[in-house]
């Protein structure tokens, strides 16, 4: 198991994720994101909209994923 903050993820804070695999954290960040957009957090609703800017394209949003994917895979378990 590793953990990666929502900030490291990509997010707006400090909040903690573990997960086996980067797919699992891959998806509890989006369902972390997805609560706090819905709760009307601005910090988050921005990292959304900058992440949304960055990916324009699938070879963007690919190596975007790529580099998250080798940032979980390079941390120590848990």
């Amino acid at each position: 198991m590793k953990t990666m903050t929502c900030k490291q993820l990509g997010g707006a804070c400090d909040h903690t994720l573990s997960a086996n695999s980067f797919d699992e954290i891959a998806l509890l960040v989006s369902k972390h994101a997805r609560e706090m957009v819905g709760k009307g957090d601005q910090a988050h609703i921005d990292a959304m909209n900058e992440m949304r800017q960055q990916m324009t394209s699938p070879e963007a949003m690919q190596a975007w994923m790529a580099d998250k994917r080798r940032a979980f895979e390079s941390l120590p378990n848990d």
